[in-house]
């Protein structure tokens, strides 16, 4: 995610909040996720990831896209890269994209998602 928001060149606020939200809820503490978008890391590997948690990354990926309220070329590139690295076609952001909401209190239902999202697996 942290990879996804500097894309652009830098970490908007609304950005950086929904890393701190997703990060803390995977058990990370805040000064470790400080120092993560102080000093971002290239992007490990997904291979050892379940459907389940490939799915939840490529839902965290697009909806950290649309938090800001803009989406630059750069980061729908780079979805489509993540996506692929995780086993889908690029046209799973798009389908994503086109049903998760900037505002990230207002959600989707994730089992919907994932079913539609999963047509795109490789």
């Amino acid at each position: 995610m942290i990879q996804l928001a500097v894309s652009d060149g830098m970490i908007a606020e609304k950005e950086s909040r929904l890393i701190m939200t997703v990060g803390l809820a995977n058990g990370l503490s805040k000064e470790v996720i400080k120092g993560m978008m102080e000093a971002p890391e290239p992007m490990g590997s997904l291979s050892g990831l379940t459907d389940d948690q490939k799915f939840e990354y490529l839902y965290n990926i697009v909806q950290m896209m649309k938090v800001d309220g803009q989406v630059f070329k750069s980061e729908i590139s780079f979805a489509e890269d993540v996506a692929a690295k995780l086993g889908y076609k690029k046209e799973a952001i798009s389908e994503l994209s086109s049903r998760i909401y900037s505002d990230p209190s207002i959600t989707s239902h994730r089992e919907d998602l994932k079913k539609r999202v999963n047509k795109f697996l490789v």
